[in-house]
């Protein structure tokens, strides 16, 4: 805030001398002005390399480069994300039916259980001990 407050007054006073400034020293001002900026630093657009700053961000890019990258990477995450749930239930199912597959082939069923309504369920309470 006083940094704010002193560069105030000091604009205020360079532009209450302003009048004062002879015609040709306002043009080799503003040349010089003019040559400063062109000579400034562009920052270069080439990607920079991944760092970790001050704010506890990692930043990936260049600010400017590829805008949309935080929500390609999280559209990603939430794909593989999906993809995993769904090969780990379908995995699972796999599973349930091997169990009911084996005990059929075992042949360890009583020939009754074959005829029954509830066949399934009763493979399901059996096979969960």
């Amino acid at each position: 805030m006083n940094e704010e407050r002193y560069g105030y007054r000091i604009r205020q006073a360079l532009n209450h001398g302003l009048p004062d400034i002879s015609p040709a020293a306002s043009r080799r001002l503003e040349a010089a002005r003019h040559m400063a900026l062109s000579r400034q630093k562009q920052p270069s657009p080439a990607l920079a390399s991944a760092t970790y700053g001050q704010n506890s961000t990692l930043r990936l890019s260049a600010p400017g480069q590829h805008p949309y990258l935080r929500q390609a990477l999280a559209i990603m995450a939430l794909l593989l994300g999906m993809w995993i749930s769904f090969y780990w239930h379908s995995q699972q199912y796999v599973s349930e039916v091997e169990t009911i597959d084996s005990a059929l082939l075992a042949d360890d069923l009583p020939f009754e259980a074959f005829l029954d309504k509830d066949f399934l369920e009763w493979l399901k309470d059996d096979s969960a001990e």
